[in-house]
């Protein structure tokens, strides 16, 4: 899959699944249920232990069936081990441009954190495909809606905040897709291997990104 089809991909599902969690041990079977319910783009974030074993059983189990990536890339050692384990993308929640040139240098999509209009900027001219605003719960929706008069071009994708109540004025203030961690792949649901809780938060979610662009057109 091309670096452009993968973005394509990304934007349309409109949703990056964060797992994070302190058991490795089930994040296969995690994954599996997100993309039951349609969440097909996910995040596997380097604070989970054996972050990089878990990159690869996802690859290896469900191979095409996500696009997978990795989070909490601080550095251009964590972000090249990453891609060696199969991260297809990268996302950060701060802005490294030693990471993003990495990233250009192999053709793999990064998605670097911001959280002023300079980072912002700042990250996109570096080459980031998707910024990521964090801690989106700070700004709120009105802060993209804000952002689309000085900078409509760049793609803006809030984490953090992010929840049943709130994705939708997101995506209506002119996010191009939305981070969801904990209120989609809940620590309870993970302990309890409730996988099922977790498909069906998943089916939600992807139905709000429907209807919110349904209205669009």
């Amino acid at each position: 899959m091309s670096k452009e089809t993968q973005l394509r991909h990304i934007l349309d599902c409109g949703i990056v699944a964060v797992v994070r969690s302190p058991d490795s041990q089930q994040l296969v079977d995690v994954v599996r249920a997100l993309a039951d319910g349609g969440v097909t783009v996910v995040e596997i974030t380097m604070t989970v232990p054996d972050a990089l074993d878990v990159l690869r059983q996802v690859r290896q189990t469900l191979g095409e069936r996500v696009l997978l990536g990795a989070g909490t890339i601080l550095d251009v050692e964590t972000a090249r081990a990453a891609l060696l384990a199969g991260a297809e993308y990268l996302v950060a929640p701060t802005l490294n441009l030693d990471v993003i040139r990495l990233c250009q240098r192999y053709s793999r999509l990064v998605m670097p954190g911001a959280f002023t209009p300079t980072e912002i900027l700042t990250a996109w001219e570096a080459g980031a495909d998707i910024v990521k605003v964090f801690p989106a719960e700070v700004v709120g929706p009105a802060f993209f809606k804000a952002m689309r008069g000085p900078l409509p071009q760049v793609r803006l994708m809030p984490t953090g905040g992010v929840d049943l109540s709130t994705a939708a004025d997101f995506l209506r203030a002119g996010a191009c897709c939305l981070g969801l961690g904990s209120q989609l792949v809940e620590p309870r649901a993970i302990a309890e291997r409730n996988f099922e809780r977790i498909r069906d938060l998943a089916h939600q979610y992807i139905a709000i990104v429907q209807q919110v662009r349904r209205k669009q057109l």
